[in-house]
């Protein structure tokens, strides 16, 4: 059965859009961002400012591709505010030794996941949007507010930063042909 479209303005339309979209829209900040209680909280900030906004959206745009955007860019706004405030913290904590991070947090974390959060957020949010939750490039394009073309030149960088952060851990190469030196003897028909 395909859905009505969303009407700007209408409670219902928003509440529809809400328990579509929330559950992606916080996986792609879960994703971004290091903390799911972060995530959780940039998804309300950004459900709440799109609720403000809702007689403004226009339905030239799919409307969960513009909460995307909103959530997207609190995510930026949050990161760049936690490194704030991460420097005050250095600055009170100045000569104290940090303490070691708790080995049974280090093992729940997979390598790309933590790769992934080490990447720019807009580069992030391009992977996420693409490999995650598998939107095309004119999807994530709306999403992000930004063209076609940068979205392809984002999902190629971030791939490339991927990799140079994952090749320490594996190849993503194709194995070798040979993947010995030994020349194999083979019985004669």
């Amino acid at each position: 059965m395909l859905e009505a479209p969303y009407r700007p303005g209408s409670r219902e339309d928003f509440d529809r859009l809400y328990r579509t979209a929330y559950p992606r829209v916080y996986r792609t900040l879960s994703a971004i961002l290091a903390d799911p209680e972060a995530a959780e909280d940039c998804a309300q900030d950004a459900f709440i400012q799109a609720f403000q906004a809702w007689n403004r959206w226009r339905p030239d745009a799919p409307a969960e591709a513009w909460v995307h955007r909103i959530a997207v860019n609190r995510a930026i706004s949050y990161r760049r505010s936690a490194r704030l405030r991460g420097v005050g913290e250095i600055l009170k904590r100045f000569g104290r030794p940090a303490h070691p991070p708790d080995p049974a947090d280090e093992a729940i974390q997979p390598d790309l996941l933590t790769a992934l959060r080490g990447l720019p957020p807009k580069l992030a949010a391009a992977i996420v949007l693409r490999h995650y939750h598998g939107y095309n490039n004119r999807e994530i394009a709306a999403a992000l507010g930004v063209s076609e073309r940068t979205i392809g030149t984002r999902l190629h960088q971030a791939g490339e930063r991927l990799r140079t952060m994952l090749e320490a851990d594996f190849s993503l190469g194709a194995p070798p042909a040979f993947p010995s030196d030994k020349r194999e003897s083979y019985a004669k028909d």
